[in-house]
């Protein structure tokens, strides 16, 4: 089966200072991205897209692209490999965009930005997150039985293992029932205590460590592409404004589809743990934990050759 490897690296990195999604913490300098290439890829995938600045392509192409193009896939052939560009230009003509925004509109919007690329069933994720071999194996699986169109999946989490104690983290926060997702709901502010505790700052709710989050790893078909057309255009014409920070995410967008009745998704489940980078505080956990793979051989000596 063909399936691709979508990956968000556009976002500014604003809380970790600088560009996380290219930042070397493997043992030999591998970006986090390589790790999810490399899980990808060993999972049955056997086509990789990035979701990029246009500015950053030549930098992307040297880290890890042009050496994923020379790979092969499971099924022996060559990995195809895609650039696609978040940017302005490809906002509707109808919104004005505020001439002070510099920020990027969002998941939904980097998504779509993909669409021209993307022309067979495909797992979403975010480029400064370690999500591990078994969620790809595991998502990869379940693509392979999705049909045409009305479903979709996604790997969950427990909230307690994706937050940090050095700042608030954003969180899909999920309801599952038999399996199915029921609802999502944004969590902006979710801060880690050093006594386990969760809390919801922006809504000051407390939150169970157990909760099942999206940590952006979803399972969509080339269908869910005019959806999220649709939800972003409405979404600049009644949300955006002269909001210069507003996003569209797409936690909010599967959750709108799931109660118009449009989209059902399913719930799986991942052996691995997570971890990511949101600040900087957080890179000596990730170098010490990728250290510690390299060294059990999860991974090889080096990614790179």
């Amino acid at each position: 089966m063909n399936a691709s490897l979508v990956i968000m690296a556009a976002g500014l990195g604003s809380r970790y200072g600088g560009s996380k999604q290219v930042d070397g913490v493997g043992p030999n300098g591998e970006i986090l991205m390589e790790y999810s290439i490399y899980d990808a890829l060993r999972a049955g995938f056997n086509k990789v897209v990035f979701i990029i600045k246009p500015e950053m392509e030549e930098m992307v192409r040297q880290l890890c692209g042009d050496t994923v193009a020379r790979r092969t896939a499971l099924d022996g052939r060559p990995v195809e490999v895609a650039y696609a560009f978040q940017d302005f230009s490809s906002v509707p003509s109808f919104y004005h965009i505020p001439a002070e925004r510099t920020k990027p509109f969002g998941t939904v919007h980097a998504l779509l930005c993909a669409a021209d690329v993307v022309h067979e069933p495909c797992c979403v994720i975010n480029a400064d997150d370690y999500y591990g071999i078994d969620a790809y194996r595991t998502i990869y699986q379940e693509l392979t039985q999705l049909p045409p169109e009305g479903k979709a999946t996604m790997v969950g989490y427990l909230l307690k293992n994706t937050a940090s104690l050095h700042g608030t983290v954003s969180r899909g926060v999920c309801t599952v029932e038999d399996g199915k997702l029921r609802s999502v709901r944004e969590a902006l502010k979710v801060q880690l205590y050093a006594d386990g505790t969760l809390r919801d700052l922006a809504e000051d709710r407390s939150l169970d460590p157990d909760t099942v989050v999206s940590m952006n790893f979803w399972g969509f078909t080339p269908s869910i592409f005019p959806a999220l057309r649709t939800y972003f255009e409405e979404f600049l014409q009644n949300e955006a404004g002269e909001n210069l920070k507003a996003e569209c995410l797409l936690p909010v967008m599967v959750d709108h589809q799931m109660k118009t009745g449009a989209l059902e998704v399913s719930v799986l489940h991942s052996a691995d743990k997570w971890f990511g980078m949101t600040y900087r505080e957080d890179r000596e956990l990730v170098r010490q934990e990728l250290l510690r793979l390299h060294e059990q051989g999860v991974y090889p000596p080096s990614l790179r050759k």
